[in-house]
């Protein structure tokens, strides 16, 4: 029998938008996971300050995972914890609250990838946790493009689907086959000056950002 397998996927979501929301869909697809659960962040370390508040983006969130094949969580441990949030220290809680047993599968872009030689404790992710790398069609893992030691550890974990679901942590997934393109910046700029954003954000999450008059500078 198959330990348990929750999905995890964190980022700003400042808005919630068609990435966040395609990335979630194939690996959900993919994987098959007993949950899918939602990291919204607090004050990410790499990132300037988020002006958005933490209530707007959770409620963004339910809105744009209300109907969803499998079970939801938001997890709002980031936006709690007091100071700079690090992925690694956000593993460690849910290593503790879960168990050593659990699968956990984390979504992280190629983009993310690119500089996961800069996170903080990097390579202690690979004892917390699988990695699901969503990647662009045609890209290529390589020294040119990567970190040699990043390229040394992803290269030597990668592992099918079904191995990553039975394993609590350590290997990684790679999926070439992702296309999404979607600035958080641009969409938020887009907004600003009331451009259309159709296709971009679900229409549950739009409403709302014009509801409350999010991304406005009036």
């Amino acid at each position: 029998m198959n330990p348990p397998c929750i999905l995890l996927l964190g980022g700003s979501f400042d808005p919630v938008h068609a990435g966040h929301i395609g990335l979630a869909h194939y690996f959900c697809t993919l994987l098959h996971p007993d949950e899918l659960r939602l990291i919204p962040a607090g004050q990410p370390w790499q990132k300037p300050g988020l002006k958005t508040a933490a209530e707007h983006r959770i409620a963004m969130l339910k809105l744009a995972f209300q109907q969803w094949p499998v079970n939801v969580h938001i997890d709002t441990l980031e936006i709690q914890r007091e100071g700079p949030s690090y992925t690694v220290d956000t593993l460690r809680e849910l290593r503790r609250t879960l168990g050593k047993q659990v699968s956990l599968l984390w979504i992280i872009g190629a983009d993310q990838l690119s500089n996961l030689h800069t996170w903080y404790e990097w390579r202690e992710l690979f004892a917390l946790t699988n990695l699901c790398i969503a990647a662009r069609p045609g890209y290529v893992i390589d020294q040119a493009a990567l970190d040699s030691e990043v390229v040394h550890e992803i290269s030597r974990r990668v592992a099918n689907p079904s191995q990553l679901k039975q394993t609590a942590c350590g290997l990684c997934f790679i999926a070439y086959n992702l296309a999404w393109e979607v600035s958080s910046t641009a969409l938020r700029e887009s907004l600003r000056q009331g451009e259309s954003v159709k296709g971009l954000l679900p229409t549950p999450v739009l409403d709302y950002a014009q509801h409350h008059h999010l991304y406005q500078t009036t």
